[in-house]
């Protein structure tokens, strides 16, 4: 089959690899439809993720077809089409029986395109297949779906969840790519009175428009504190949400913060940012991180069935799945292109 692999920072390519086999009970083997890039596809390619090794196949969102299962799979079998999820959950072990997925001691948590070849592939291994992927609900197309792979539970879970998002809250959500227009429209099912975004791009501010953003800040050149300042008569945000990974978006972020508020950190940090306790520790704040669980994608599948979000808007551009080193390219340049989620159809 073919495949996206990793050579080590900043190297990639598209080439040959073996077909994955079965190698316990409880894998499924599925056949790749639909897949796209992430954010932390581009940190691991910077270098920011150290543990992927030379030779790993990247990706960790798909939709697709199953081809074959384990002897231990009972509630996926061949021809099934499915979502597959970024968080791989063992679904017995403490963190799992939890709804902690992304902690899983089972051997799952985020090892797809990580730990184990991934998912920007022909076909792609699934460990523990039953709790790992969920059915392609009926009147919904592979698109839409596939943004619940990672980004929509992440800005929901990480985000809104995390950041205890409330009816007349003031939401401030700094970084408008992918992650924090999930958040966004996250936010939004929970009625509140402002969501500001801040970003560095016009033509993402744009979209968090269209995402449900009332209120945008270019903080290249406004003052983003300022601006929630004056919103909230002088409070701050009472919910902060930070979707960059960079040590001065995390650093603003607190300190758009009200006291009392929270701050909830969804950015990949690949170096130290530094936490101004001197100014926080009176302020009674509650910050928070994580990585997705998925716990909420059931919930999240209802309501694109139901038409309750639309998520198709996130799919920007679209290429064949032979063109990856194209999509990377346009992915890559987002605040040049434009885009939001690269789609690649097989």
């Amino acid at each position: 089959m073919r495949a996206l692999v990793y050579h080590g920072p900043g190297q990639k390519a598209w080439e040959e690899k073996p077909d994955p086999t079965i190698l316990d009970d409880l894998d499924a083997i599925v056949r790749v439809e639909c897949v796209t890039i992430c954010g932390t596809d581009l940190h691991i390619l910077k270098g920011d993720v150290p543990e992927v090794a030379d030779g790993r196949i990247l990706g960790h969102e798909a939709v697709g077809t199953v081809e074959s299962v384990g002897e231990g799979v009972k509630n996926v079998k061949p021809g099934d089409r499915v979502l597959v999820s970024c968080i791989t959950a063992c679904g017995a072990c403490r963190f799992c029986r939890e709804g902690r997925y992304g902690q899983c001691l089972g051997g799952g948590g985020w090892i797809l395109g990580h730990m184990i070849d991934g998912t920007q592939a022909e076909l792609v291994r699934v460990p523990f297949a039953d709790t790992s992927t969920y059915p392609v609900p009926a009147g919904v197309s592979d698109e839409e779906v596939l943004m619940l792979a990672d980004i929509l539970p992440t800005g929901y879970e990480v985000g809104v969840l995390n950041g205890c998002v409330q009816p007349g809250d003031v939401v401030a959500v700094v970084g408008a790519g992918p992650v924090g227009l999930a958040a966004i429209m996250g936010a939004r099912l929970f009625s509140p009175s402002h969501v500001v975004a801040i970003d560095l791009a016009d033509s993402r501010l744009e979209a968090a428009k269209q995402f449900g953003a009332d209120v945008t800040v270019n903080n290249g050149h406004e003052d983003a504190l300022r601006a929630v300042q004056e919103l909230t008569g002088g409070l701050g945000a009472d919910v902060s949400i930070e979707a960059v990974g960079v040590p001065a978006a995390f650093e603003l972020t607190t300190q758009l913060a009200r006291p009392g508020g929270h701050v909830a950190n969804i950015g990949v940090h690949g170096e130290p940012s530094v936490l101004h306790l001197e100014n926080l520790w009176t302020r009674d704040l509650t910050i928070t991180t994580g990585l997705v669980d998925t716990y909420s994608t059931p919930t999240l599948l209802r309501l694109i069935s139901g038409h309750h979000l639309d998520v198709g808007r996130f799919a920007t551009h679209r290429f064949a799945l032979d063109d990856f080193e194209d999509a990377y390219d346009v992915f890559g340049r987002a605040s040049d292109t434009g885009a939001l989620k690269v789609v690649l159809n097989a």
